[in-house]
């Protein structure tokens, strides 16, 4: 009687079945694993891009717009000085008094002069520091804002314990790639020197909290985990330590997705959006400014020379309360809503 062969037990086929899953959960991982680095690596150059041009364009404004901004200082400190010498020097009638202080008042309101007050020795110091050349700025403190967000993130959520996962692998992976590249442990010099520039950017990306830097550097030079593809444990160790990555690169990926939101929202975010978008249509956004400036600085210069006048007795109060001829003129756009504005504001105080 011919013997029976016997067929494969179903807790014979388990092994196999979880080793042919793990493989295809494994891959699955890798593949959002290296998406996610791509993902973290684009974004991290747009954002070091943007913050570039934050700082080249607020360079290239310090430069160029200081001398309208001292000239512009210079005339508001010039206006505030003839009216208090037409308050003490001229003596008014009440109502004419009134008129007067009303119009030098909103003046200021209006934002053509700057608001007067005990206050005005700080507002000249906060101009000053408004104005600092972005070029005394050092790497260090370019990045300052970026460290600090980091570090809010940590105090923020250090009680959490995502977070604290989260800083056990970064340090984990810190402390593996500082083991093997630390330079003291090498003799040679070519090698003391590769491993100092690497030492760099691994202690750089420890402190901003990049684990995808980190991974980057480990992938680079292929110092990732071997494992055994036919050994579920591995396999499994392997699963698990990349879904955790996976997890933290998110977040990661999440932040650099926020910084570059709080940066572009910033007035010199804005100015960098302003002015690439100026610079589609063929035009530039910095001599437009200028352009800008100019024309304003001549709007004060006329009050200045309008109020030089007034206190030299060369025109009526009236024709001084009318305000400057080449306020009223059309000739100009901005000049015309300026003027509209400040009469708005005046047509409640001034009586003829």
């Amino acid at each position: 009687m011919a013997r029976k062969t016997k067929s494969a037990s179903p807790t014979n086929q388990v092994p196999l079945l979880a080793l042919s899953e793990l493989h295809i959960h494994l891959e699955g991982l890798e593949k959002e694993h290296q998406s996610l680095l791509k993902q973290i690596k684009r974004k991290r150059t747009e954002l070091n891009n943007f913050v570039e041009q934050m700082r080249s364009l607020a360079t290239e404004v310090f430069h160029q717009a200081t001398p309208c901004f001292k000239k512009m200082a210079d005339l508001d400190q010039e206006i505030h000085a003839l009216f208090k010498e037409i308050f003490t020097t001229r003596k008014f009638g009440k109502q004419t008094q009134k008129h007067i202080e009303g119009l030098y008042l909103n003046l200021q309101m209006s934002g053509i002069i700057s608001p007067k007050s005990a206050k005005q020795e700080d507002d000249d110091t906060e101009l000053d520091q408004l104005f600092e050349n972005p070029e005394e700025n050092d790497e260090n403190k370019n990045n300052q804002g970026r460290h600090h967000y980091w570090e809010s993130q940590h105090e923020a959520e250090s009680t959490s314990a995502s977070r604290t996962e989260e800083s056990r692998k970064i340090r984990q992976t810190f402390l593996k790639l500082a083991e093997i590249f630390h330079p003291d442990k090498v003799q040679d010099s070519e090698t003391h020197k590769s491993h100092t520039e690497i030492m760099k950017e691994i202690n750089k990306a420890y402190q901003e909290g990049d684990l995808a830097r980190l991974l980057e550097i480990e992938r680079q030079h292929q110092l990732g985990e071997s494992i055994d593809s036919n050994s579920e444990d591995d396999l499994t160790r392997r699963c698990n330590n990349l879904e955790q990555q996976n997890e933290i690169l998110k977040t990661q990926y999440e932040k650099l997705k926020q910084e570059l939101r709080l940066a572009k929202n910033t007035p010199e975010g804005t100015m960098v959006s302003d002015s690439r978008k100026a610079a589609k249509q063929g035009i530039n956004s910095v001599d437009l400014m200028l352009e800008t400036l100019e024309s304003q600085i001549n709007i004060i210069v006329d009050i200045r020379d309008f109020i030089k006048d007034f206190r030299e007795q060369k025109i009526t109060i009236k024709e001084f309360l009318a305000g400057p001829p080449s306020l009223r003129s059309s000739r100009e756009d901005m000049i015309e809503e300026l003027l509209e504005e400040m009469m708005q504001e005046l047509g409640g105080v001034i009586i003829f």
